[in-house]
């Protein structure tokens, strides 16, 4: 190729670029402009014309609904059947069954259970608490008879339904069923029933005459459910933090796993067998439970934003064993309270939804502050005084731990003087090794553990950690009010903010403030024992007494007031054993002491022979 030839093509190519270019450039420009005329031209249109249009538009999608509905009812005809088909057409009607603790209402638009109410609770706001509302819940069977069937699109028929049916105090138990017929013969019947005094729906799906229209390989049978979960409490953000789908693997000792509430969306895909699913709230639960077990599922939810009104959406699709020779499928619900007892009764795991902890933690709440609690509530009736109460035993149980490191502090204490002479004698950088051996030395020789301090918090910590899970999850405090707050579960706001703070938020929780106010005196008052002994690790001070409390403010700002109160006590409750030991510990008394024991021969471990003999030959070299 010539050199004219290669010049052509590069003109020919920036002409087209060029092109190009323009060519966006103005449509652009006209995009811009006509949206601005629409814009313009809607503004003017009067409220009339808009009404009109709007109408229109509902008018045009009812006509398409309807031609959808004609296609998919010829269709049905023509793979299932006339009876199946018509059952795609009909007026949503609705119906209860009602004990002394839950009102269930049914559907017999896919014959599902379409809300339910909890009759012993409030929310918040002193509205009805309903755990999910027939327009934001869906409940399906997927199934093959013909073609692919969604049991939500069809209209079941009740079966001696009435419109409201309560247990009264001489029943012990009322049913509800609905069928869904494919031909006179042959139905899908949904029979659910209720029992006084119980949380618990049985749930049945009886399959009859079905065994010839359902394919002869078909192995399984998909359930789709679905709901989006109100928000209950006055907090969404600490609602939201408990707010997630929870799930346990079958038998006694099961696993129970939960997708992470924190995300604003996950998804998981469960390849084992499932004992249940839990779409969990913070103080309330509705599990799906499989008599047999589900073999697998596709678990997803997301988050709403907090001015919504709901928190999470949730939705399972949950596998089934199921064949055409299958003839019933056994499920119950469960809706009620996280409560840990009422959970505990059931005898199906559903207590491992309470968030107690893990581990140790766990365990002490379990065997340790619920029981009692339980047994101070049964007594008082104040929250608060019980908390109170509980703060004070929890205190006096770990005195001993509290004591031993308030003493060991005093002996270091005791030896700074000391430990000043030591580090005067080595100030140069290069002889830091010297020094601390030196200093090493003289805690031998008194018989002092540096870490004498820290190892009794330390072993504090599982009870600290314990509380910080219990008060959150622990439903007794919901809506319990104590001095200013009116809710010990939630924040107690006594300030609204006309703005948000990042990380702190839009109110003042005075119960944070002063929990916060607290853990800065008890840090200035612990750095004040130690007698500055930490003043090499001037970042840790400053973390200590400054950080932390500013970090609690931030953090806990959100969380249960019942929570900070807990902590405002320990605060306050630990500076008063403070000012009682230093009445009690005398440090001359424990100077003395000190010196008596470094008179004494020296006991070496093994370890310490050998560190002091590769230091001698270190120094031969």
């Amino acid at each position: 190729m010539d050199k004219k030839s290669i010049i052509g093509l590069v003109i020919i190519g920036a002409i087209l670029i060029g092109f190009s270019y323009y060519n966006n450039r103005q449509m652009e420009k006209y995009q811009k402009e006509q949206a601005a005329i629409d814009s313009v031209a809607r503004a003017k249109m009067p409220k009339d014309a808009s009404k009109q249009a709007a109408l229109a538009a509902q008018d045009q999608l009812q006509k398409e609904n309807a031609i959808n509905d004609s296609l998919e009812v010829a269709a049905i005809s023509e793979t299932v059947g006339a009876t199946m088909a018509t059952a795609v057409r009909g007026t949503e009607e609705f119906y209860t069954l009602q004990n002394d603790r839950v009102k269930v209402v049914f559907s017999n638009k896919g014959g599902r259970i379409a809300s339910v109410e909890l009759l012993k609770y409030k929310r918040y706001n002193g509205d009805k608490l309903v755990l999910f509302t027939p327009e934001r819940s869906q409940f399906d069977l997927n199934l093959f008879i013909g073609q692919s069937i969604s049991t939500s699109r069809f209209y079941f028929q009740p079966v001696n339904v009435a419109k409201n049916a309560a247990i009264s105090s001489t029943d012990s138990v009322k049913s509800a069923a609905f069928r869904l017929y494919t031909d006179a013969s042959s139905y899908i019947e949904y029979v659910y029933t209720l029992k006084k005094g119980s949380y618990m729906v049985d749930f049945k799906v009886n399959f009859v005459g079905l065994e010839r229209k359902l394919p002869s390989n078909m192995t399984s049978l998909d359930i789709s459910w679905a709901m989006d979960a109100p928000q209950q409490e006055k907090g969404f953000k600490n609602e939201n933090n408990y707010t997630a789908i929870s799930y346990k693997f079958p038998g006694e000792e099961g696993d129970m796993e939960e997708l992470s509430p924190m995300k604003d969306a996950v998804s998981e895909k469960v390849t084992t067998k499932l004992q249940w699913v839990d779409f969990k709230q913070q103080f309330f639960s509705s599990i799906l439970v499989a008599k047999n077990s589900f073999t697998s599922g596709d678990l997803a939810q997301t988050t709403h934003k907090p001015d919504s009104g709901f928190v999470k959406n949730f939705k399972a699709t949950l596998q089934v064993p199921f064949t055409a020779a299958t003839k019933n499928l056994d499920f119950s619900f469960y809706f009620g309270p996280n409560l840990f007892n009422e959970l505990k009764k059931h005898d199906l795991g559903f207590e491992k939804v309470v968030p107690l902890g893990s581990w140790i933690i766990r365990w002490i709440n379990r065997w340790v502050v619920i029981p009692v609690f339980d047994m101070l509530e049964s007594h008082i009736a104040s929250f608060g005084i019980i908390i109170l109460i509980l703060t004070i035993l929890i205190k006096l149980v770990l005195f001993p731990l509290t004591y031993k490191s308030y003493l060991s502090m005093a002996k270091m204490r005791v030896l700074k003087p000391e430990v000043d002479q030591i580090n005067a004698k080595y100030p140069k950088k290069e002889d830091a090794l010297k020094k601390q051996q030196e200093v090493m030395a003289l805690y031998r020789k008194t018989g002092v553990n540096p870490m004498g301090g820290c190892l009794p918090m330390l072993l504090q910590l599982p009870i600290l950690f314990a509380m910080f899970k219990f008060f959150p999850a622990s439903f007794e405090l919901r809506q319990e009010s104590f001095l200013w707050a009116d809710d010990l579960s939630a924040f107690d706001s006594i300030l609204k903010l006309p703005f948000e703070i990042p990380l702190y938020g839009g109110h003042v929780s005075l119960f944070t403030l002063l929990m916060a106010v607290s853990l800065y005196l008890t840090s200035k008052i612990n750095m004040g024992q130690m007698a500055d002994t930490n003043q090499q690790m001037p970042g840790m001070k400053f973390m200590t007494l400054y950080m932390m409390p500013v970090m609690m403010l931030l953090w806990f700002n959100n969380y249960a007031a019942g929570l900070s109160y807990y902590y405002l006590l320990s605060n306050l409750i630990t500076l008063g054993q403070t000012y009682i030991i230093r009445q009690t510990v005398d440090d001359e008394a424990v100077h003395a002491k000190l010196k008596e024991n470094s008179k004494k021969p020296v006991k070496k471990s093994r370890f310490q022979q050998k560190l002091e003999e590769m230091a001698k030959q270190q120094k031969r070299r």
